[in-house]
């Protein structure tokens, strides 16, 4: 989908949900697309982006940013503990915070360079087994260990619904989620659901940009 596109119909389910004065962050999911490709959205101004991987962020990025200038740029895949060094200093927000583990580590690693990138914890809203994510139950433990315990700067919540189960209850699961623990910003819809997404309350939306329509947009 094209990016004039995707910025029309987020226009439009502001609108119809009575969100006109919400800023919504659409990420352009940049990940295995063609540099030609990236380099024309950035042409068009654009200049929020999210990746999956963090060494294949690392083999682009940095050239893109000289030439191009500051993005903003997000992890949206899973972290490992060992790529934490390198992701805190190539990315701005990390969308996958989902363990205890992978929170101590963004801590201790905090504290030795002193900064830390936005953080969202990922919820695993239909508590699936094997599947990334913090259990619904275990939020709120996480997000003491997180935000109280260890200062991390927590300013919302992610969720990727089941891929067999229709995903607007589990976007009405994770904003009410968000609602209770006050955090501003709710991460969820992709390409084929963000207008539903931000008509529940969504304020980051990951959609893949193309420069031009694509045969789904006619």
């Amino acid at each position: 989908m094209s990016l004039e596109k995707i910025l029309s119909k987020v226009e439009i389910a502001k609108e119809e949900a009575g969100r006109l004065k919400d800023e919504i962050n659409v990420i352009a999911v940049s990940k295995v697309q063609p540099l030609a490709r990236i380099k024309k959205v950035l042409e068009q101004g654009h200049r929020v982006f999210g990746e999956n991987r963090v060494q294949e962020s690392l083999e682009k990025w940095p050239k893109l940013i000289n030439e191009y200038g500051e993005v903003e740029l997000h992890l949206v895949g899973a972290l490992q503990t060992n790529k934490v060094k390198e992701a805190m200093k190539l990315f701005n927000v990390i969308h996958s915070i989902d363990r205890e583990k992978l929170i101590l580590k963004i801590s201790n690693e905090s504290q030795k360079i002193g900064f830390c990138p936005e953080l969202f914890i990922q919820v695993n809203t239909g508590n699936e087994n094997q599947k990334a994510g913090v259990i619904i139950d275990e939020v709120d433990y996480i997000l003491e260990l997180a935000k109280v315990k260890n200062s991390l700067p927590i300013v919302g919540l992610m969720c990727l619904p089941p891929i067999n189960d229709s995903p607007l209850n589990h976007f009405k699961i994770l904003y009410e989620i968000a609602k209770k623990h006050e955090l501003p910003r709710v991460s969820m819809g992709m390409s084929n659901d963000f207008v539903d997404a931000i008509k529940l309350g969504a304020t980051d939306v990951s959609c893949l940009l193309y420069t031009s329509p694509s045969p789904r947009d006619s």
